[in-house]
């Protein structure tokens, strides 16, 4: 971080020879810190509403729990996803508060810096094999200040359970649709509301369904209207793209 940039233009607004606008546009592409095996951006929020969100996968655990201390450091939260029960015990050594959802796999500390969201993610998984993906989404929504419900197990093979569940369909400003096998849920759901539909496609399936491949290509080929659809497994992407939908409907006071 240049922090004699930041002077600098600390400074011109109190000359007045700099607006407070064009100082906060600046501020946004300040540079990130260096830590030799990751570049950490602590402007994220500032950009997009949101700190940076460490992807454990792939990573050392002393590499996730230097870049989560860095990441302390600057925000009011942190949130790590793909972290495995290892992972957590290390960061909680040294993040006590730190909290751990086994089930989405997510690392949360502190709390989240934005006022909530006065729009509702649901989040509609159609099977229990699907929960991974659909509680990661559901996490991290919720993280990012979004009031979150779910409605879970109510895939096509038993549409009446869907069919028995509308009020809550009908009241979320959008809907996140979890689904694997072939994937026709989120059609069935984009057919039914007028909100936006995030549409995530898993990889839970018979040999078929190509780890994923054949729920995603469903999911595209959908012939009801409004939806968007994400990566294979991608419940972190359906996440902040909801939102970020959800923000435009305004914040709480």
């Amino acid at each position: 971080m240049d922090l004699n940039r930041i002077k600098e233009l600390l400074l011109q607004v109190r000359e007045q020879s700099l607006g407070v606008e064009d100082a906060f546009r600046e501020l946004r592409e300040l540079p990130y810190q260096d830590l030799g095996f990751a570049k950490v951006d602590h402007h994220r929020h500032l950009r997009s509403g949101f700190p940076e969100v460490i992807f454990c996968q792939g990573k050392t655990v002393d590499q996730v729990c230097s870049i989560f201390a860095t990441l302390a450091e600057k925000n009011n939260v942190v949130l790590a996803t793909r972290a495995e029960e290892a992972v957590f015990q290390k960061v909680q050594e040294r993040f006590p508060a730190a909290g751990y959802y086994p089930l989405a796999r997510c690392i949360v500390w502190g709390s989240p810096v934005l006022p909530r969201k006065t729009g509702k993610v649901l989040v509609v998984s159609a099977g229990t094999a699907d929960l991974p993906i659909a509680e990661e989404a559901a996490v991290v929504a919720e993280v990012m200040g979004n009031p979150v419900e779910r409605l879970y197990d109510v895939g096509v093979a038993g549409i009446h359970r869907l069919l028995g569940n509308r009020p809550q369909l009908t009241e979320a400003s959008v809907v996140i649709v979890v689904a694997g096998m072939e994937g026709a849920l989120a059609s069935v759901v984009a057919g039914l509301v007028e909100r936006p539909v995030v549409a995530v496609p898993t990889s839970v399936g018979y040999g078929a369904s190509f780890g994923g491949l054949a729920p995603l290509l469903t999911m595209l080929n959908s012939c009801a209207s409004g939806i968007g659809v994400v990566n294979i497994d991608n419940g972190f992407g359906a996440a902040t793209l909801a939102n970020a939908i959800n923000a435009l409907g305004g914040y709480a006071e």
